[in-house]
């Protein structure tokens, strides 16, 4: 069967779009042929800095005809009706309609024969939709087209079964010829399909597929390394980055002047990481070596050695820089930058990142206690100082090393190791591979700006909305989250959120609006671990628990209750209580609350199902005042047997209407009972 080849050349795609933008268009060709009734056996794309490509393998020559049936006005309905219908249906006479009779009567029924339509004539308006409807992150227009894209399109090779398409893009010129590498190859290129595609594009020193492109940088980075003795300081971030870079991948060496050893290893590596997209080098101890690892997009007849010197010379002149900051900046203690914070807006409604420090230095008053090991005054001073260092030479220069200088830079005023070491791990984490702070005045701080950043932004009501994040307030949140548990704080987050908000002196106290968010966050992070997100909301609703590590181990023990026979028992027991509650109170209009008349019970399975639920109470009150939580699972247990004979010899719906009102009380005791150690209404399953 015929294939499909679509190439889409441009100037340079960012590297960080490349990959879904790949996919983007693979899925959206895809779902156009699947609404276009043309099947395939398989697709797939490609991408490189300079072009965009697509191959479907399998496709039909033509749409199968369908036949379609509509049904008419009854036999002998009025002219004016049958005309109607005639001309809607796109028939010339009745000869051309069948009549048959339903149970209804006996109608007119035309059959409407459509003609697949030609592959080829399909295709073009297929692919240019996908091609404009593609989901930059940013575009542009572009002289030659009318329809917005990642940068200027120069060509396109659009072939189906051998045959160029007739694909309109406005002003770009479509055809059969693509170009190779842009200085390892000349003139272009004509293909036949997409076999003879990539062959030619290899031999035109294009590597069409981004995972051997990595392969291959992988490789050259370990002969390289290994031929200098060293090894590859691991960094998949920019591997990623610099696949997207390239299209025909040759791995240089080159070395670092012994001079820039002796700056800091971070200011080493995002140097030659963050401008130039080298790769550090590692010696057997594990410290940075005097050499660096490229990816040239070129092969050259001196084997590299103009590219190398040349990026020398540019790592030379960067370092020289960074040199020049570090002697400076340790020239100005960091206590002295401090008041310089106040010309840094924080934001507009929120002060200035002088501002933040101060409230900073209350928060961790409030928060010391509550981690163990964390002196209150070394936290403050380590909140006071955490900023200080966005004023100077090397952070202006290197954004990145925020914190990381500031340890430094204080180390060498003389300030304690602790307040060193949370200057630089305030920030942290970062994400969710990010190392967690574990030194106790570092979790203070960390909170302590976290804390502050979220309470203030819920305050001006600047918070996140759909896909949309600005502040990165999740990201903050789930920093917190990961700060509690993994450190196993007993964390009053209702209280902090408010000492927050009032030394803050914020309008709003956002403290429920918070831990409905850290609710959210929470399932989230849960998920990662294979916990239940309606277990976590289930313990959540529960008089709005803001303990998580004590949140957890409730769900923990809910989630090995609910696993075992008497857990998924009571909970299907649950369910039907809270349905017939719920489904009579809403018929007689009325709450069934309050305690069931002793007076009342009829049969002996009421009164041994008050006593269990009463007996359950009571034991699962006092398990949960001393965190006993398995405990409480327990208590519930006990009331599996009582509430299946409940269920198996009481009417609930009897004629008597007091006995039936004093059952339902009942039913809603169990319901209540329940839902005071979690809400199980809201457990899935």
């Amino acid at each position: 069967m015929p294939d499909l080849l679509l190439e889409l050349l441009t100037e340079e795609i960012p590297a960080r779009m490349q990959a879904q933008a790949a996919e983007d268009l693979k899925r959206l060709v895809a779902e156009k042929l699947e609404g276009a009734g043309l099947a395939f056996a398989k697709t797939e794309s490609f991408v490189t800095p300079r072009r965009l490509a697509l191959s479907i393998e399998g496709l039909p020559l033509a749409q199968k005809d369908v036949n379609e049936e509509r049904r008419g006005p009854r036999v002998g309905s009025p002219a004016p009706a049958v005309e109607g219908f005639l001309k809607s249906a796109g028939l010339a006479t009745l000869a051309d309609c069948e009549e048959r009779t339903t149970e209804r009567g006996q109608f007119y029924f035309a059959i409407i024969r459509r003609p697949g339509r030609a592959t080829s004539e399909v295709l073009p308006d297929l692919l240019r939709a996908a091609i404009t409807e593609l989901p930059w992150p940013k575009s542009m227009r572009f002289p030659a087209a009318t329809f917005r894209w990642v940068r200027p399109l120069s060509r396109v090779v659009a072939i189906f079964d051998g045959a160029v398409l007739n694909l309109a893009l406005d002003g770009v010129p479509v055809g059969d010829e693509t170009v190779g590498h842009r200085f390892l190859s000349k003139g272009p290129i004509r293909v036949e399909h997409v076999a003879d595609y990539r062959e030619k594009l290899k031999k035109a020193h294009v590597v069409l597929d981004a995972a051997e492109r990595k392969r291959l940088i992988e490789r050259g980075l370990a002969r390289e390394a290994k031929r200098l003795g060293v090894s590859v300081r691991s960094d998949p971030a920019l591997l990623d980055e610099v696949t997207g870079l390239v299209e025909w991948p040759v791995v240089l060496a080159g070395a670092i002047d012994r001079e820039f050893m002796e700056l800091p290893q971070e200011v080493l590596v995002t140097s030659m990481r963050a401008h130039q997209k080298y790769f550090a080098c590692l010696d057997g101890e594990g410290r940075l070596a005097p050499h660096f690892l490229l990816v040239a997009n070129m092969r050259t007849r001196d084997k590299g050695a103009a590219i190398i010197a040349g990026n020398e010379r540019v790592l030379r002149a960067r370092l020289s820089d960074a040199r020049f900051f570090w002697d400076q900046d340790r020239k100005v203690p960091l206590a002295a930058r401090v008041p310089k914070l106040a010309e840094r807006v924080f934001h507009a409604r929120l002060g200035s990142v002088l501002d933040k420090a101060g409230r900073m230095m209350r928060l961790v008053d409030v928060l010391a206690p509550h981690v163990p090991g964390a002196d209150a005054s070394t936290a403050r001073r380590a909140a006071e100082l955490a900023k200080a260092d966005l004023s100077t030479g090397m952070v202006g220069e290197f954004p990145e090393l925020q914190g990381v200088m500031g340890r430094y830079y204080a180390r060498h005023d003389g300030e304690a190791a602790d307040v060193a070491d949370a200057i630089a791990e305030h920030y942290a984490p970062l994400g969710p591979n990010d190392r967690c702070p574990t030194a106790p005045v570092s979790i203070a701080v960390a909170l302590a700006d976290k804390i502050d950043t979220l309470t203030g932004f819920f305050a001006i009501g600047e918070t996140p909305t759909g896909s949309k994040d600005p502040f990165a307030l999740r990201r903050a949140a789930l920093g917190v989250i990961r700060l509690i548990l993994e450190n196993k704080l007993r964390l009053p987050l209702r209280a902090m959120f408010a000492e927050a908000a009032m030394i803050g002196v914020w309008a709003k106290n956002p403290a429920d609006d918070l831990l409905d968010f850290f609710a959210d966050r929470l399932k989230v992070h849960l998920r990662e671990r294979g916990v239940r997100h309606d277990l976590v909301a289930a313990v959540f609703a529960v008089g709005h628990e803001d303990d998580l590590v004590r949140l957890l181990a409730r769900v923990d023990a809910l989630a090995q209750f609910l696993g075992g026979e008497d857990g998924a028992n009571l909970l299907t027991a649950y369910r039907r209580a809270a349905n017939i509650v719920r489904i009579e109170e809403r018929k007689d209009g009325t709450r069934y609350e309050g305690a069931p008349d002793k007076s009342r019970y009829a049969q002996a399975e009421e009164t041994r199902l008050a006593a269990a639920l009463a007996d359950a109470e009571a034991r699962a009150k006092a398990a949960l005042a001393t965190e006993n939580f398995a405990g409480a699972m327990a208590a519930l247990a006990l009331l599996r047997a009582p509430v299946d004979e409940f269920f198996t010899h009481v009417t609930v719906n009897c004629e008597d209407r007091a006995l039936r009102a004093n059952r339902l009380r009942l039913l809603a005791r169990i319901r209540d009972t329940l839902n005071a150690v979690a809400d199980f209404s809201l457990i899935e399953g």
